[in-house]
């Protein structure tokens, strides 16, 4: 496997790559870099918001979750509504 530099991959993803996108919310999820993968979300990454609502499902942070929501990962809105109806 070809390993990309944090550079590059931010370089092509300025430039509208959506492959190299997911590739830096990828390092940064591996990374445990949550400021880069909200970062990235709010450029509109689709897998920062999968690998962000994940770990707000499992951290069970239900205002991580409307933040991700309010970001436009509608995912992120599903897992919220199925914890907040979640027996107590």
């Amino acid at each position: 496997m070809v390993k990309y530099n944090r550079e590059t991959l931010r370089a092509l993803a300025d430039e509208g790559n959506e492959t190299a996108m997911d590739r830096l919310a990828e390092l940064a999820d591996a990374e445990s870099d949550v400021a880069e993968l909200s970062g990235l979300l709010d450029e509109g990454c689709r897998r920062a918001g999968e690998l962000l609502t994940r770990r707000a499902v499992a951290a069970g942070d239900l205002v991580e979750l409307q933040r991700i929501s309010d970001a436009g990962y509608e995912q992120a809105s599903a897992e919220l509504e199925r914890l907040l109806k979640a027996p107590g």
